[in-house]
């Protein structure tokens, strides 16, 4: 990032930084998300830390660690906000445990209002198969948006070559659901680019990913994807659902 740049930054922060209206921030995107498109991932996470802050946050599914250990080597210390929904794999949670110990992040790992037991008993038992979107809700959305009720901006792993549905992904958007700017450094890297980073720079990597599961959600709802399936095959296998309602 340049000086020029920095400075730009912080200077738009004014008075109000840590503090600003839903109209600032849709403010800020409409004003740098043309500048920061094809900006280095290092760049974009340079302005968002110049421009919020402890505001800023980082998300994790812990399939990986590449946004994490990308994020952390710029800014020490961020908040790393991972949704233990209580139905994850061994190896995500162990996944967590070896980033949280490893990597220079403030690990938050957030949980949702009822235990699986209590959501069962309210809900009956595996809302997962009877109402998957149900599910997402009280497990993933609405824990995130109120983990998320503090920051400004948030960064995501998205990347546009996940998914059909995600190639629109901006690099910096605004999330009007949650009022927040959402920052995505990856948006445009390949899977070679992040094979790439994690070669270089020895990142953590859910073992599960070697096992068949390139994308890694709650256990009941991810199976093995065939090579050369869409990579996203194996989440709600089955269902016409494609996404866990964060990202839409």
């Amino acid at each position: 990032m340049t000086t020029a740049t920095t400075d730009a930054a912080r200077s738009f922060r004014g008075a109000t930084a840590g503090n600003r209206s839903p109209e600032e921030l849709r403010e800020l995107v409409s004003h740098w998300g043309a500048e920061l498109e094809l900006a280095p991932a290092e760049t974009i996470i340079e302005w968002a830390a110049a421009t919020f802050g402890e505001k800023f946050c980082v998300t994790s599914s812990m399939a990986d660690a590449v946004l994490s250990h990308l994020v952390s080597s710029v800014v020490p210390g961020i908040d790393v906000v991972f949704l233990d929904t209580g139905y994850h794999f061994a190896e995500t949670i162990g996944t967590r445990d070896a980033v949280a110990a490893t990597l220079p992040v403030n690990l938050l790992s957030i949980t949702p209002v009822q235990s699986v037991a209590e959501q069962d008993a309210a809900w009956g038992k595996d809302l997962y198969k009877t109402d998957p979107d149900q599910c997402c809700a009280l497990r993933k959305v609405v824990p995130l948006a109120e983990a998320l009720a503090g920051y400004e901006a948030w960064a995501t792993g998205l990347r546009r070559a996940e998914t059909k549905n995600r190639v629109i992904a901006p690099v910096l958007g605004w999330d009007a659901k949650k009022g927040k700017v959402k920052v995505s450094p990856l948006a445009r890297w390949s899977d070679e680019q992040v094979e790439q980073y994690v070669v270089d720079n020895n990142v953590l990597v859910n073992p599960l990913v070697y096992d068949g599961y390139p994308s890694i959600g709650c256990a009941p709802c991810t199976r093995r994807v065939a090579p050369g399936d869409d990579p996203r095959s194996g989440r709600w296998a089955g269902t016409s659902k494609t996404e866990c309602g964060i990202h839409t």
